[in-house]
């Protein structure tokens, strides 16, 4: 498990993308859009499935999907371009949060965000992002978009815990991945194989 982060905080908020349940359903893309009043734009966003188009090793053309959020960065550039600290994270779990009252949009942290996971709200004239459902986490509840997982490709919870499902996946993972890894951000989303 040399992926897992090492920052301590008090809880280790992440969410293990199970690649091989991912039936590209879009609920989670749905739910995200609903629970956040996200503008019906194709750039607006909080979280995205992509086809991924592939051959397999017979030659033969194949489509993954491929779940996409922001990945709450223990090394988050945008946090760290910001100029006015609305980009944060909170030491107590890593969530990455925008504060609107203090986004001017100037629009450094979606340039800086290696996964373009940030959007511009131009009726908030704001930048707005995943929060991993912040509100919804305080209650004990899942993220929408892992609530509402029809593949259960989605888990979220505490890699503090080493009972929590997502420590549990990741040690029965037979393949870890973060995306864009090289790029030092040190992300806490994990797409994980199980077979």
């Amino acid at each position: 498990m040399g992926v897992i982060n090492t920052l301590k905080k008090d809880r280790n908020l992440a969410m293990v993308i199970v690649a091989d349940r991912c039936i590209g359903c879009d609920a989670c893309y749905v739910a995200c859009k609903t629970e956040w009043d996200v503008p019906a734009l194709k750039e607006a966003y909080r979280t995205r499935v992509f086809e991924v188009e592939s051959t397999n090793r017979f030659g033969k053309a194949k489509v993954e999907f491929l779940p996409v959020l922001c990945n709450h960065c223990d090394n988050a550039a945008c946090v760290d371009v910001c100029p006015t600290g609305a980009s944060f994270k909170r030491e107590e779990d890593g969530i990455v949060l925008v504060e609107p009252d203090m986004c001017i949009g100037c629009k450094a942290c979606m340039v800086a965000c290696t996964y373009n996971a940030r959007y511009y709200d131009e009726e908030a004239k704001t930048v707005d992002k995943c929060t991993f459902c912040l509100p919804r986490v305080l209650q004990g509840l899942d993220p929408a978009c892992v609530n509402t997982c029809v593949g259960n490709s989605r888990v979220f919870g505490d890699l503090n815990d080493e009972n929590s499902e997502v420590s549990k996946l990741l040690r029965d993972a037979t393949s870890i991945k973060r995306l864009k890894e090289a790029e030092g951000a040190k992300p806490n989303v994990y797409y994980i194989t199980l077979f």
